[in-house]
């Protein structure tokens, strides 16, 4: 009886490593024509009589309303010209990166055919870790500063927003760039909602991600991760008798949804905790979902969160 159940266990496995093999060739098989167009390298290698020249030839980057005296002290200026140094040291050879996108974006057009695939534009701007990518249009904007690994002297920035300067934390933030074009707004504001939310945008890295952990995806530590995962009947079980699920409260998000030093259940485990463990809690929701429901990735993306709960059958491990 033993060895009936571990040959169809076995068989299973096979089956499944069989299919995702399939599609992945599949998906590798995808026609992108992705261009990188490094204008850190433009901008800080122009001369400044030149300025007019790539002002005319990349216009989106030189808005209405700045003088040139704005761009010229910013080309010239000590502290920007070690920045883009310390740039270039870190990303002479951009080819790794441009070729992880090149995959990203065949999982994109596998999934989402009628996605545009973008020009791609590495800059060095203003250090905004809340828009180290940016998606808008037919452009996509990488800020080259954020990646220079989260010790590095430029960093003076809390310890759980600098964990995630990392180089391997740039294809994860343009899957979540990306997010934003292709999930529904859902008409909910309770903290399940905001659960689910954060939810469908760690499983949209499950899928376009396939070879990254899930500390990588989430950017947490292995640590945190694992706290999660033994504490996560225990969250479970404190959103349900708070009854917080359906709560509207604002505040709710920067507790537990949002990134922050530790989530804030105010008790003395909050200490241990890493933060938004209610976005990691929303992915566990998510993959039960998908895992319990026929349902493509396109319709999950639109799918409102009341639904996605009531059929994920979600049961916390104990």
């Amino acid at each position: 009886m033993k060895t009936c159940v571990f040959s169809v266990v076995l068989l299973f496995f096979f089956f499944s490593c069989n299919t995702t093999t399939k599609k992945e060739k599949q998906i590798e098989a995808v026609p992108v024509d992705l261009k990188v167009i490094r204008f850190d390298k433009i901008f800080f290698e122009t001369k400044p009589n030149d300025l007019p020249k790539i002002k005319k030839q990349f216009p989106f980057f030189f808005p209405a309303g700045n003088e040139d005296a704005v761009w010229l002290e910013k080309m010239q200026n000590p502290l920007w010209r070690e920045l883009y140094a310390e740039v270039q040291k870190k990303f002479s050879d951009f080819d790794i990166y441009t070729s992880q996108l090149n995959t990203v974006f065949k999982h994109v057009k596998y999934y989402f055919p009628k996605t545009k695939t973008p020009a791609v534009y590495t800059v060095i701007s203003e250090m905004d870790y809340n828009n180290k990518v940016i998606y808008a249009d037919s452009l996509l904007i990488i800020s080259l500063e954020m990646y220079l690994g989260k010790e590095h002297k430029f960093y003076q920035f809390p310890d759980y927003i600098k964990q995630n300067f990392e180089p391997n934390q740039m294809m994860p933030d343009v899957v979540e760039a990306l997010s934003k074009r292709v999930i529904k707004t859902d008409t909910e504001k309770n903290f399940m909602a905001a659960m689910i939310r954060a939810g469908k945008i760690l499983y949209l890295k499950d899928v376009m991600l396939p070879k990254y952990n899930d500390e990588d995806k989430i950017g947490y530590t292995a640590g945190q991760l694992q706290w999660c995962q033994e504490n996560e009947s225990y969250m479970w079980r404190y959103f349900i008798e708070n009854q917080l699920l359906y709560d509207d409260d604002p505040k709710l998000l920067p507790r537990f949804v949002n990134p922050a030093p530790f989530s804030k259940f105010y008790l003395e485990i909050d200490n241990e905790s890493p933060g938004k463990v209610g976005a990691w809690t929303g992915w566990q929701i998510v993959r039960s979902y998908m895992k319990n429901n026929e349902v493509s990735l396109p319709q999950l993306m639109q799918t409102n969160a009341k639904e996605i709960f009531e059929k994920s059958n979600y049961k916390p491990k104990k």
